[in-house]
């Protein structure tokens, strides 16, 4: 039973950090700069994998779409695969996680469902490291930028989506790393059971033969009639 309580807890976290990695996609605030006037913020500049924006002060919002992907940076585009590949590893992930999982009647003896639970945990695993190789990888551009005294383009901070896939890189990582457990915990609860059912007969085997042997040892035999010389009188046809 506790087994599978941490089972299902490893699949709510592991997942719950799949849909966080999944909501930072397409959210906008990857990295943020502001321009601040006297009193008020007169510009704010956003960009994500997808568009660069600027919101003034009245609330309105002017975005660009990259206009091709082969003109765009390294990173972006390594970025782009990974979090993708992060998405897809999360949602197979789920499914495997769903059929390998003890409280599911389904994936057959507990031996095969824990092996399609450390599959899953495996998957889990790699989609957290995608998803956390990415926002490394885009945040390190950020910081190297921002304090390079060098670099006289507009420089940017951190956004929210980055905190938000770091927060779920870590939650799947972790989910996979319990259902990594689930590979020995059911490989030994197999063996157990066959190390029983093989007690189970070797007694009752010994036992019946002890039965047997008990038997023929207190029993008479019964006499052989076919080595027995048979005699008969002259009547015994008659």
């Amino acid at each position: 039973m506790s087994n599978m309580a941490t089972e299902i807890t490893a699949f709510v976290v592991a997942t719950a950090g799949w849909v966080l990695v999944s909501s930072t996609l397409p959210t906008d605030y990857w990295k943020v700069s502001s321009i601040d006037g006297t009193v008020i913020t007169t510009a704010t500049y956003w960009s994500n994998l997808w568009k660069t924006c600027v919101t003034d002060s009245t609330g309105v919002s002017n975005c660009k779409d990259f206009p091709s992907m082969l003109a765009l940076d390294g990173y972006i585009q390594v970025c782009r695969g990974l979090m993708i590949s992060a998405v897809c590893l999360g949602f197979f992930a789920t499914a495997f996680a769903l059929v390998g999982m003890k409280c599911t009647k389904i994936g057959g003896s507990d031996k095969v469902k824990a092996r399609i639970a450390c599959f899953a945990g495996l998957q889990f695993f790699i989609s957290g490291l995608c998803s956390l190789t990415a926002c490394s990888l885009y945040a390190h551009r950020i910081t190297s930028e921002f304090f390079d005294p060098m670099f006289v383009a507009q420089k940017y901070e951190l956004g929210a989506a980055l905190f938000i896939g770091w927060a779920g890189s870590a939650l799947c990582i972790l989910g996979g790393m319990v259902f990594f457990l689930s590979l020995s915990d059911g490989i030994s609860k197999s063996s157990s059971h066959a190390d029983r059912r093989r007690y189970v007969y070797s007694a009752s085997y010994m036992s019946s033969h002890g039965k047997s042997q008990n038997q023929s040892a207190n029993g008479r035999r019964p006499p052989d009639y076919n080595n027995t010389p048979q005699q008969f009188d002259k009547n015994a046809y008659v």
